[in-house]
């Protein structure tokens, strides 16, 4: 067997419990949204995973330099638009569908990275799997939930840009230390507002809790899957997550999908996981890595 996949728990598993526990806190965010709105939401867990991260790594600010700070500032801000178009999509479109249509960022990054022409066909491949998810020719699409999930896939391929060019200065704990903080700034502009008088100790208590299964337990869960596989195999996992998505909206959310729905979701990780085996990036960063803390 190969040492990558020794290990009391094989890297494949760690994996899908990471995806597994970011699905499941975008899924009971729904009940934290009904009570202080997706910006309000995404705010107090974006500050909760702040102080955690702070508080497991001192932000190594002594080692940043004055170039380094435009594309620090542009991670934690993508990060914080991107948290809040998501949770704003879940109040009008399922889970599932929202996770379908954010991954198109990602994949297409994937795809413009391969080292075939060929592999731009999967987007499109993607793109007619959000169509059956959204099914259209019903007259029951939310243009409002399709904008606000397709501006988080725009953040999400964009946080992959900048994430790749922000992890050759810093890695790991130390990264997040340093954006998420900018995330959650970014994120009071509009959820201190919207979430202005409905803050209780239960609602704090349930932000940490979901802090807690995003980002903190999905990170450290991708980094000990990433010691012992490769970024593509990562990578084409990591096309499970709409249909991960899609389950836990069965499970948590009673959202239930038509079965023209799921041949949706089963095109998008068909074209997902074919899109990541042509990545030309060849470090332990996933091209469809997801910024920890956003709820795709």
């Amino acid at each position: 067997m190969s040492s990558r996949a020794r290990g009391p728990v094989p890297p494949w598993g760690l994996a899908v419990a990471a995806m597994m526990s970011v699905q499941l806190g975008s899924a009971l965010s729904v009940g934290l949204i009904g009570s202080i709105g997706p910006a309000g939401t995404a705010w107090l867990r974006l500050s909760m995973g702040a102080l955690i991260f702070m508080l497991l790594a001192r932000p190594p600010l002594r080692r940043v330099r004055r170039r380094d700070v435009p594309v620090l500032l542009g991670l934690g801000i993508m990060t914080g638009l991107m948290t809040v178009g998501f949770l704003a999509a879940l109040e009008y479109i399922p889970l599932g569908t929202a996770v379908a249509i954010e991954f198109l960022g990602p994949l297409t990054v994937a795809a413009v990275r391969s080292r075939s022409s060929r592999a731009l066909i999967w987007p499109i491949v993607a793109l007619g799997g959000v169509v059956l998810l959204t099914e259209p020719w019903r007259g029951e699409v939310n243009p409002v939930g399709i904008l606000f999930a397709g501006l988080a896939a725009i953040g999400w391929a964009l946080y992959i840009v900048l994430s790749q060019r922000v992890g050759d200065r810093f890695s790991g704990i130390s990264s997040l230390s340093l954006t998420i903080p900018i995330a959650a700034v970014t994120a009071a502009v509009v959820g201190i507002p919207q979430a202005a008088g409905h803050l209780s100790l239960e609602v704090i208590a349930a932000a940490a809790g979901l802090a807690l299964l995003l980002p903190v337990l999905p990170f450290a869960l991708e980094m000990l899957a990433l010691r012992r596989m490769t970024a593509t195999a990562f990578g084409t996992l990591m096309a499970l997550e709409p249909a991960i998505g899609l389950f836990l909206g069965l499970i948590v959310l009673r959202q239930q999908p038509s079965p023209v729905q799921l041949l949706g979701i089963l095109l998008v990780v068909v074209a997902g996981a074919a899109a990541q085996r042509g990545s030309r990036r060849s470090t332990q960063h996933s091209p469809t890595a997801r910024p920890a803390d956003f709820p795709g």
